[in-house]
């Protein structure tokens, strides 16, 4: 996926073990980042913590960083919210306290990419800093729109206030996008066996509660199309069928098992029709254009982008936190990268 749209990736792409990456192999930078996996960290997966199996990735990564003659001056880590909580707060302070031994004083964000999308994707981003001056006012943090913190990331800042931080002015994020899911489906036609037929359609509405099945039947008897997406859960021994009734997507995870694919059900004009989502209603939901290439195994892209950050979540990160962090910097800091 990454290769078909950057043409040049065989010259700095790599895929392997990060452990088996030599330091000297990386070029001198201003930023690193990394998304480390969040297997061990979420209510999803394992709570193994961040010397588990996967999460512990992390340490390859600081790894790098330490052994790097000309360290980046900024970095940033991001994950899923379990984060803050997993091994009761205990890897949070981990990881900040690592980035800390590393000589970065860091600030912490949570950001929904609903805020830009119509997804629920809440995840951390802590964004360390390199730097002779930091400001370690409580108090900035304090008073920062609620759009960037959550009571969980409040207890986790007060729980830690004897790290080292840095945080800053920033402006709160845009409100939350007001379009629904019909600005990221796919126009299926209605006979496309990509619909389910009535059998699997009406096997998953006996699967739902009374107050999720209410909810369609006085969509369906609209004179118009809605969307909402669907879940296979397990309740109380039971799988049901879940909907999300705010209009917009729940978080998009990776295509590993039937419980993690989102369903689409469009209701209305006296019908109800139910898919699974399709990889590019999901790069949609991540803000990916269109014109990114998709490939045709369809699990692979679904895990590509459930696995992915929202990519004007980003560009929001990079203009009101990085591009001013990197203008703060000494001009012969700047110098070292360019």
């Amino acid at each position: 996926m990454y290769s078909a749209y950057f043409q040049d990736a065989d010259k700095h792409y790599k895929v392997q073990d990060i452990f088996s990456i030599c330091h000297a192999d990386i070029p001198n930078t201003l930023l690193a980042t990394a998304s480390f996996p969040c297997i061990d960290l979420s209510l999803a997966g394992n709570m193994n913590g961040i010397s588990g199996q996967h999460s512990s990735a992390f340490w390859g990564f600081t790894q790098i960083i330490e052994n790097q003659a000309n360290r980046p001056h900024i970095v940033m880590l991001e994950n899923v919210a379990g984060w803050l909580t997993s091994n009761s707060g205990q890897d949070f302070r981990i990881a900040i306290g690592e980035l800390n031994r590393l000589g970065y004083a860091c600030d912490v964000y949570a950001i929904d990419a609903a805020h830009f999308v119509p997804q629920s994707r809440p995840r951390i981003f802590a964004i360390g800093v390199r730097a002779s001056t930091v400001n370690r006012n409580l108090s900035i943090f304090a008073r920062r729109s609620s759009s960037l913190k959550t009571k969980a990331l409040e207890k986790a800042v007060a729980a830690n206030r004897d790290l080292d931080w840095n945080f800053v002015e920033v402006p709160p994020l845009p409100e939350k996008v007001t379009t629904d899911l019909s600005c990221v489906v796919e126009n299926i036609l209605d006979e496309d066996d990509r619909w389910w037929l009535h059998e699997e359609v009406q096997r998953h509405l006996n699967m739902m509660s009374p107050v999720n099945l209410n909810y369609l039947k006085k969509l369906q008897v609209l004179p118009f199309y809605s969307y909402c997406t669907m879940y296979r859960r397990m309740r109380e021994g039971k799988q049901r069928a879940e909907l999300r009734k705010d209009g917009i997507a729940g978080c998009l995870r990776t295509a590993r098992g039937g419980s993690s694919r989102q369903m689409l059900v469009k209701v209305g004009q006296g019908t109800i029709r139910m898919r699974l989502m399709t990889p590019r209603e999901y790069a949609r939901l991540q803000g990916v254009p269109d014109n990114y290439p998709i490939p045709s195994q369809i699990d692979r892209a679904l895990t590509g982008f459930g696995d992915a950050v929202c990519v004007p979540a980003i560009a929001w990160i990079a203009e009101n936190i990085l591009n001013p962090l990197v203008m703060s910097l000494p001009e012969n800091t700047l110098a070292l990268h360019y």
